[in-house]
């Protein structure tokens, strides 16, 4: 039974922080062998109860939850960075041939294994990720996320129509995959499937329509897609279905909006997709970087609070600039302040990292689970080192309670900061 003492991060259900900072993690295996936070606290007050346990020292870190990213596309690993005008010139320029490779089985498996490990050394434990449209795609990044123990939720993107030779898939043989990728990995180890529409304008009705009846069949599977993201998007939508009341209204009208149903961006909304998103359960993944990349807008920080539905962060790699949470976070804190500034809104260090833990855990159905570092969550936690740089160093150093340290941590961390990444006792990292 491992027993760790160092700093310790985790979060109260109501997202506030918990800190201690001379703590106590201790993990170990449940009846499926799944490693679990056996308890959490403080030392003086745990330690007890762990006498002649083995005591895993680690002095002048923090072990903190692993992050959650609830929206990343494994095929753009290589379109990160690409310059473009905006969405839909950077899908046509550089998404979709880059995409049309992963029919190949040995280069997906290729990428799948930098994806991941590029996720784990930047101390992601848990994602949710598009592959293409090409089954083989879905079959090699479970494969390797299984052979990580990673929690991984994916799917093969579903577009039969305005999209070009090499990523564009055939109706109804889209759906017998889709199934037969249900079948073959949902709930196997740590892995789940989401049903994936690229995104309404590349799907036909017929196709949606079978995406949502396959959502009918298979309840506890996810659903992922993006939705108003971009202007021109929103328009060419509304106009290829104009009898559904907007843009998100197209899903809903498909059986697409429903409890474990992501939505990426989400930024052009009004309160009426508000309340849909309420009221279906669905969530957003919302995805700073790549909104500031591509110029899409700010997602609604304030509006989402006031109609009250559920959001996390995501890294959007490859229209999202960095893996690292880091970034993502500190994106975030710039779009709350600069697109919400007539509502004052500052997002406070802790909302930061709780959207990209816990938080993001519970949007997506599984909180309880991962993104927390309660008794009974899975084991899936980092190391950080808030001395990594020198600048950090001396920044931590001056912090006078946990809102500076997590901010100079926010600002000024990468992936430096995560020493070791930990996923049921596999190390990963410079210390590992």
């Amino acid at each position: 039974m491992p027993v760790y003492r160092s700093a310790l991060l985790r979060f109260a259900d109501d997202g506030r922080a918990l800190y201690d900072e001379d703590g106590l993690l201790a993990v170990g295996p449940d009846a499926r062998g799944r490693q679990r936070v056996l308890a959490a606290g403080a030392w003086q007050a745990l330690a007890p109860q762990f006498a002649g346990e083995p005591v895993v020292h680690l002095p002048g870190r923090i072990l903190a939850p692993g992050f959650v990213d609830m929206h990343i596309h494994f095929p753009q690993t290589d379109v990160i960075g690409s310059p473009a005008d905006g969405l839909l010139p950077w899908l046509e320029n550089y998404t979709f041939p880059h995409e049309s490779r992963f029919a190949d089985p040995g280069y997906s498996q290729q990428v799948a294994e930098f994806f991941v490990a590029e996720l784990l050394r930047n101390g992601v434990t848990t994602a949710l990720a598009f592959s293409t449209s090409h089954p083989a795609s879905a079959d090699a990044l479970f494969a390797e996320a299984q052979r990580q123990q990673m929690r991984l939720i994916t799917g093969k993107v579903l577009q039969d129509r305005h999209s070009p030779d090499g990523v564009r898939d055939d109706t109804e043989q889209s759906l017998i995959d889709t199934e037969a990728l249900i079948q073959r990995w949902h709930g196997v180890d740590r892995l789940g499937y989401a049903i994936t529409p690229r995104f309404a304008p590349t799907s036909t009705p017929e196709q949606l329509r079978g995406a949502g009846e396959l959502a009918a069949r298979y309840p506890d599977v996810w659903i992922q897609s993006h939705v108003a993201e971009n202007l021109h998007e929103i328009r060419w939508a509304r106009e290829l279905f104009p009898a559904s009341r907007s843009y998100l209204g197209v899903y809903d009208d498909f059986g697409l909006m429903r409890e474990r149903a992501v939505y990426a961006h989400c930024i052009h909304f009004d309160d009426d997709d508000r309340a849909l998103m309420r009221d279906t359960g669905a969530t957003a993944a919302v995805s700073p970087t790549s909104n500031l990349f591509l110029g899409s807008g700010f997602f609604d920080y304030a509006g989402a609070d006031r109609v009250g539905f559920g959001y996390g962060l995501a890294s959007d790699v490859g229209g999202g600039t960095s893996f690292s949470p880091f970034h993502t976070m500190l994106a975030a804190y710039y779009v709350g302040r600069e697109g919400q500034t007539k509502q004052g809104l500052s997002l406070s260090p802790q909302q930061l990292w709780w959207q990209h833990t816990a938080g993001a855990a519970r949007a997506l159905g599984l909180a309880g689970v991962v993104g927390n570092l309660q008794p009974g969550c899975e084991a899936d936690f980092v190391v950080l080192n808030p001395a990594a740089t020198p600048l950090l160093a001396r920044k931590s150093s001056q912090a006078r309670n946990l809102e500076e340290l997590l901010f100079a941590l926010i600002v000024l961390g990468d992936d430096r900061v995560v020493e070791q990444t930990v996923i049921s006792q596999a190390k990963y990292g410079s210390r590992a």
